[in-house]
């Protein structure tokens, strides 16, 4: 891994039950570790499929009077016009996009894996997949916005990813990142790419976390974007 992720530590890691043919990479949210979600993953897991859940590295986080936690970019406020770390939120992408590459170093094409994350972790990969030139198969983006959106269309002019697949799922009790941060960055979403391929969920009195109604939906979403393949 690349800079300043040496301090965290190696990724929760649900292997696949038979030879790994696609990968999901899923990013958690502030304050979090992977472990949770390689657990929830562990439950709905696809036999072909690997899971890596990597742990953000720890930062001083200024919503949360400069507290350190786990964190993949600094956080000044949670509203549509808060400034945004530009640099940070850059920084860590360049870390996805060299997991991504590992994974291609390790056998599965980027054709074959998804990205997505929670709150923090589902925006970081909303930022990846439209700025990468790794074609992904898709992204789960969960109770998340778009960091840097004004930067775009031009951050994603030569990205490969227009016709890519997104679930978007946001609870409409979420009092943390308000559900219409959500709606209006799959309005966002559907002017980068193939409007018709973003699905966007919600989910009735669903605060800040996840529900198990959103997970079958999201093993659904895995199961269709990266079905197996015939040498399996």
């Amino acid at each position: 891994m690349c800079g300043n992720n040496m301090s965290a530590p190696l990724p929760a890691i649900v292997p696949a039950a038979r030879k790994a043919t696609a990968a999901v990479i899923f990013l958690h949210g502030l304050g979090d570790t992977g472990h949770g979600w390689a657990e929830a993953f562990a439950g709905i897991r696809i036999p072909h499929v690997k899971y890596i859940c990597p742990h953000a590295p720890t930062m001083p986080v200024s919503l949360n009077m400069r507290m350190s936690m786990p964190s993949w970019f600094d956080i000044y406020g949670l509203s549509p016009d808060a400034d945004e770390d530009e640099t940070g939120i850059k920084r860590a992408s360049e870390n996805i996009k060299a997991l991504i590459d590992q994974e291609v170093k390790n056998g599965i094409p980027s054709h074959r894996i998804i990205l997505g994350g929670f709150s923090q972790g589902g925006a970081l990969s909303l930022y990846t997949a439209l700025t990468t030139q790794q074609k992904l198969a898709g992204v789960v983006a969960l109770s998340c916005w778009l960091p840097l959106r004004k930067s775009f269309p031009q951050a994603s002019s030569f990205n490969p990813n227009k016709d890519m697949h997104v679930l978007q799922c946001h609870g409409d009790a979420d009092p943390l990142v308000p559900f219409i941060f959500g709606s209006q960055t799959a309005e966002k979403m559907k002017s980068l790419i193939t409007p018709a391929n973003i699905t966007f969920k919600s989910y009735q009195g669903l605060a800040h976390s996840a529900c198990p109604e959103e997970i079958a939906d999201i093993k659904r979403f895995i199961e269709k974007q990266l079905p197996p393949i015939s040498d399996e």
